[in-house]
C-alpha cells in the first residue's frame, strides 16, 4: 500500500531552522513531481513549495520564497523541505503530495494523486 509518511516538524521560534522530510513507500515517485502544503487552523490547504521528477526545477509560494528549499533525493523515494528564517505565519500542519505531473511542477492540489497525514510545525514569535 502507498505510504507518505511526514517527520521532522516541532517547535521552534521565530527566526529559526527546521527540516521536514516525506518517505514515500509502497511505490517509487522518481518519475512524478512531488510537493509540500499546508494548513493552518481556521484555514485552506495552501501550496508551499513543489519539486518535478528529477529535482531540476522546483517552485515556491511567494510567501515563502528565499527562506524554503525544497530537495529530492529519488533513491530514497523521500522529498524534504529545508525551512529557514521561521515566521509565527509559518506555523501550520504541513502535508506531503506526491504522484503529480510527470513533467514539470504544480501548485494545483488537485494534480497530486498521494498525500502524507502531515506534520505540524509550530513557530513561536
Amino acid at each position: 500500500q502507498v505510504q507518505l509518511v511526514e517527520s521532522g516538524g516541532g517547535l521552534v521560534q521565530a527566526g529559526g531552522s527546521l527540516r521536514i522530510s516525506c518517505a514515500a513507500s509502497g511505490r517509487t515517485f522518481s518519475s512524478y513531481a512531488m510537493g509540500w502544503f499546508r494548513q493552518a487552523p481556521g484555514t485552506e490547504r495552501e501550496f508551499v513549495a513543489g519539486i518535478n521528477w528529477s529535482g531540476g526545477t522546483t517552485y515556491y509560494a511567494d510567501s515563502v520564497k528565499g527562506r524554503f528549499t525544497i530537495s529530492r533525493d529519488n533513491a530514497k523515494n523521500t522529498v524534504y523541505l529545508q525551512m529557514n528564517s521561521l515566521k509565527p505565519e509559518d506555523t501550520a500542519v504541513y502535508f506531503c503530495a506526491a504522484g503529480g505531473p510527470r513533467y514539470g511542477v504544480t501548485s494545483t492540489p488537485n494534480a497530486y494523486g498521494y498525500w502524507g497525514h502531515g506534520t505540524q510545525v509550530t513557530v513561536s514569535s
